[in-house]
């Protein structure tokens, strides 16, 4: 008995000291961290770090974190952040945010998120590359506010981006249960009063490859952009309206895609009243446009659903054969 309590002891005391030396370098690890970006020129501060968890866990708490980039103009604060990870091995980490309010700034715009349950899982590779083996955010209500005003909301978020057998590719997935958009995009869209206060389903469905792999150096020093986007699924069902899109795009390095999306959407001549409803569609243009889509819809056998195809080439969109104007550059900054 006397020899199994000593090696009980024993291994009690390894435990613990490999805890405390563990901690105390991921506590360390976080922290320089912090000492690097304010060295690059970040804003990178918190007011006191904590450490507990023992014995199976290592849980740091930084209080009032804030993280600005001046190069790109972004900008985050918090009341705390906690890094979970077990003991045995800290690459698997889970962050959880606060409950209060979050502050994400843009240049001089400034949003408010405030989200329950809010946490990220990061899983890394083992190694001092760190390459993001997975990496998952999810949430329970949320709302997103600016100047006291919503913008948006949502039952549940839930955002995954899982690395494939090939390094550099990735399957990325996005579920949003009860998405409510706020009172400034409904007044926008004048036509979308009858619209349900929340949108049914809205999912995406993708792969993405980048040009290198998901590792410590997209924080350090340059994001990876995406080189190939292939869209399984998005798809968005707020009342009557449904709109599906399906289809793959090759990207350069100036971010200019090429490729085709297709698109489904039923009752669309809703979408072409909201769009103009917003500005996105001149007054003078909502006619010839239902015409030509009406003509194009009626190919199909179904006059209220629309099955079409977005054309990127020469760095220029088009719906169909209708000209939309330059497509969007797809650069991650």
């Amino acid at each position: 008995m006397r020899g199994l309590v000593r090696v009980v002891i024993f291994l009690t005391v390894i435990w613990s000291a490999y805890w405390f030396v563990a901690g105390f370098g991921l506590r360390n690890a976080i922290t320089a961290w912090f000492d690097k970006q304010q060295e690059q020129g970040w804003q990178a501060d918190f007011s006191d770090v904590l450490t507990a968890g023992y014995p199976l866990r290592h849980v740091t708490r930084l209080n009032s974190p804030a993280l600005a980039d001046p190069v790109n103009g972004t900008a985050w604060s918090a009341d705390w952040i906690e890094f979970q990870s077990p003991a045995i091995w800290p690459g698997r980490q889970v962050l959880r945010f606060a409950d209060t309010p979050q502050r994400l700034s843009y240049f001089d715009q400034t949003a408010t998120i405030k989200a329950s349950d809010l946490q990220a899982e990061l899983q890394l590779q083992p190694g001092v590359a760190l390459v993001l083996e997975k990496m998952a955010l999810t949430a329970g209500s949320w709302l997103i506010t600016d100047d006291a005003e919503a913008l948006a909301g949502g039952d549940t978020l839930t955002v995954v981006m899982e690395q494939t057998s090939i390094p550099v590719t990735y399957a990325i997935g996005a579920r949003i249960d009860g998405f409510t958009p706020g009172d400034g995009l409904r007044d926008l869209m004048r036509s979308a009063t009858t619209l349900p206060q929340a949108f049914e389903t809205l999912e995406l469905d993708m792969t993405a490859t980048f040009n290198k792999p998901w590792d410590r150096t997209a924080l350090e020093q340059g994001r990876p952009q995406p080189v190939k986007i292939d869209l399984n699924l998005a798809e968005m069902k707020w009342g009557a309206l449904r709109l599906f899109a399906a289809g793959e795009l090759d990207i350069d390095h100036q971010g200019i895609p090429t490729g085709e999306i297709a698109v489904k959407a039923e009752n669309w001549r809703d979408m072409i009243a909201m769009a103009n409803a917003a500005g996105a569609l001149p007054d003078q243009a909502v006619d010839p446009v239902t015409r030509a889509l009406n003509f194009m819809a009626g190919l199909g056998g179904n006059p209220n659903a629309l099955d079409l195809q977005l054309n990127f080439r020469d760095g220029f969109v088009a719906l169909g054969p209708l000209p939309l104007g330059p497509a969007p550059r797809l650069i991650l900054r």
